[in-house]
């Protein structure tokens, strides 16, 4: 791995920063790029991007070892919020059984059903349920909660102070199933939410409940072989009569390397042919007119200035990059962040050739989704779902963690 090379861009990822900071680096000789004899294109050697931790991590990976993690005995889990499955798949792939899944959208619950009518799939309110029924019976609670805003009566907020919110119910199937450990999986922003005490609300009702926690962390999809710079908070509690085996648990190692579009719509590593033919949205004829003229891994930026005010309106001459408009994607760069629509204007998600958003089953293998999961609904629905998921080869590194340390517990 030492002697590879990589693209200004490949570093950028394997170190989260700025491909302007990677410049900067260059000019303070902290890196020094050759160029590529043929494309005259700057490489950075393995060597040495290699006194940063963030390589090290990655190229000394366990990933492999990790791989070969299987469960000593069968393990249920519950899921809550499941949507179209991204988090369920991955666990399941991991190893884990899934005994119940809830999720209120029809159309989500129509995806989970077609495709796997042997899970027990629980459509309608969760606030209707009462999972008391599963109590000790259930290894792992699983979920990602919709991040609502807290009211801050008190100093001391616990369970009942979140009433109204869907935390709430994540909360409250804690309690009535109490499972060995759970997953809850929440926005980046979560972090940082009402300046972190939104957050710490969270740690003191799961503390309430009987739970340690892990320290919650926010995990880059890109390094789990995820064609996509999505990040997601990942919080992990376990019930206080096993927290001492809380040092047992491992957050997943890096992946030996960063997927690109390539990777995902093209016969490769990830997939063993290229991506199947499938409906898609398309942009009105002006649109397609003005990004026919942005290159592959630009925006509108590079439209020539009549064109970038035609298409900005007033946002030209607003601040902020905007870098999600009129945004063509690259090849050899993973995808932005899918969203729920492809074609709006703020999170264009365009196609590195064809002047056209990504196709459902585009969308589907940015997720990681396999090409036979299908999806129900309207094309919008099916977008939504996509957008909205959990990357499926994310959830099952996690789960593989998970299933290391219930390994352990066992």
């Amino acid at each position: 791995m030492k002697n590879n090379t990589h693209s200004l861009a490949q570093v950028a990822d394997i170190l989260s920063l700025s491909k302007s900071t990677i410049h900067k680096w260059e000019n303070n000789k902290k890196l020094v790029p050759n160029l590529n004899p043929t494309t005259g294109e700057k490489e950075y050697s393995s060597a040495q991007i290699m006194q940063f931790d963030q390589a090290k991590a990655m190229f000394n990976s366990e990933w492999d070892k990790e791989l070969k993690t299987t469960p000593i005995k069968k393990y249920n889990c519950i899921e809550l919020f499941a949507g179209a499955g991204g988090l369920a798949i991955g666990l399941e792939k991991a190893g884990l059984h899934t005994k119940m899944l809830n999720e209120i959208d029809r159309h989500a619950c129509a995806t989970l059903k077609k495709n796997r009518p042997e899970w027990n799939v629980v459509e309608g309110d969760i606030a209707d349920i009462d999972f008391s029924q599963y109590f000790g019976q259930i290894d792992v609670l699983s979920g990602g909660f919709p991040c609502q805003a807290f009211s801050y009566a008190g100093n001391k907020l616990g369970l009942e102070d979140t009433r109204g919110t869907l935390f709430y119910e994540f909360g409250r199937t804690l309690k009535e199933c109490s499972p060995k450990v759970f997953i809850a999986e929440n926005v980046k922003g979560l972090v940082s939410h009402d300046k972190g005490r939104t957050l710490e609300t969270i740690k003191q009702v799961f503390s309430e409940l009987g739970y340690t926690l892990v320290e919650p962390k926010v995990l880059k999809a890109i390094f789990y072989q995820v064609p996509q710079k999505r990040e997601r908070l990942i919080i992990i509690g376990i019930r206080n009569d096993l927290a001492h085996y809380l040092d047992k648990f491992s957050w997943p190692s890096p992946y030996k390397r960063i997927m690109t579009l390539k990777d995902a719509l093209k016969a490769g590593e990830l997939y063993d042919c290229d991506v199947p033919k499938s409906e898609g949205q398309k942009y009105p004829k002006r649109k397609a007119e003005i990004l026919r003229k942005v290159p592959q891994g630009g925006y509108w930026r590079d439209l020539p200035d009549k064109l970038q005010r035609e298409y900005m309106q007033k946002s030209y001459f607003l601040g902020g990059g905007k870098t999600g408009m009129a945004r063509r994607l690259s090849w050899n760069e993973p995808s932005l962040t899918l969203t729920c629509s492809p074609a709006q204007k703020q999170t264009e998600r365009c196609h590195p050739e064809k002047t056209r958003p990504l196709t459902v089953r585009e969308y589907a293998r940015v997720q990681t989704f396999p090409d036979n999961w299908e999806f129900s609904g309207s094309i919008g629905q099916q977008y939504k779902q996509i957008g909205n998921a959990v990357p499926v080869n994310l959830a099952y590194a996690v789960g593989r963690s998970i299933v290391r340390l219930l390994n352990v517990i066992s």
